[in-house]
């Protein structure tokens, strides 16, 4: 029991109240662009970023679940679309174990790209709606690009959610 206490699964939850209490209150209230800005999608793809695509998929499948218990849409389907966003951010984990903040950004980018592009198809899948229209164009890129914006100011918080420790450079030996 104590393991689970001190794991990521209670810090993805209090993280994840906060997360989704600013998406109602703020996010959705004012668009960007006519766009929705999906504040827990940024959450999660800097998790992905920082602590690579298995922390980045628990991470996201944590959050969407609760984003679907919280909204009317089919449970399930932002925790797959989302657990995608963060797997696809945290992929790029393997190229650089710790990245810069601007490699983050670009990480975030196509995580939040790949994340927000799947909603639409899950919707499809599951017949919430008939069909894929041209608004995936604007919408996909805005979103995107606000999850790269927000992702070095949410590195930190993600990486205490994740339970990830930044790595220390070592001098070498002489």
């Amino acid at each position: 029991m104590r393991r689970f206490l001190v794991g990521p699964i209670p810090r993805i939850i209090v993280l994840g109240m906060f997360a989704m209490s600013l998406q109602r209150i703020l996010f959705a209230q004012h668009p960007l662009a006519d766009v929705k800005l999906q504040f827990p999608l940024a959450l999660v793809v800097a998790a992905g970023a920082t602590g690579g695509s298995d922390r980045g998929a628990v991470a996201g499948f944590a959050l969407g679940l609760m984003y679907d218990l919280s909204g009317n849409t089919p449970v399930g389907l932002m925790a797959l679309a989302y657990g995608i966003g963060g797997m696809v951010a945290g992929y790029f984990h393997l190229f650089t174990p710790d990245p810069q903040w601007w490699f983050a950004a670009a990480y975030a980018f196509v995580g939040a790209a790949a994340g927000e592009l799947a909603i639409p198809l899950m919707e499809v899948f599951t017949g919430e709606s008939g069909w894929i229209t041209t608004r995936i164009l604007v919408e996909v890129p805005v979103v995107a690009l606000a999850a790269a914006v927000l992702c070095p100011v949410l590195m930190r918080p993600a990486r205490w959610m994740v339970a990830v420790k930044r790595k220390k450079w070592k001098a070498p030996l002489a």
